[in-house]
């Protein structure tokens, strides 16, 4: 597996309220994975934002999985239902 994100996507608070964005870009990891996630292609990306490469996008697909993988789960049990539930 590559690291993508550790060159490409940077944290600076004083830029997008912090969110996580490609370096040299005011476009943010968010906008590139909802984009993606609406069915707009790598293609289509790359056409409405020349500042992208094809790797930021690569990055910010990782970014987004290497968050996701370090996710814990923890259950929590109700005893009023006898069940439990998952909060993430």
């Amino acid at each position: 597996m590559t690291i993508l994100h550790q060159n490409r996507i940077v944290i600076d608070p004083e830029i997008m309220v912090g969110k996580p964005i490609i370096k040299g870009t005011r476009i943010t990891v968010e906008l590139i994975l909802r984009q993606l996630a609406q069915g707009i292609t790598i293609e289509e990306l790359l056409k409405n934002y020349p500042h992208l490469a094809r790797e930021d996008i690569y990055a910010a697909i990782e970014y987004a999985s290497e968050l996701v993988t370090e996710e814990t789960i923890y259950p929590f049990i109700d005893t009023s239902h006898g069940k439990a539930k998952v909060f993430a």
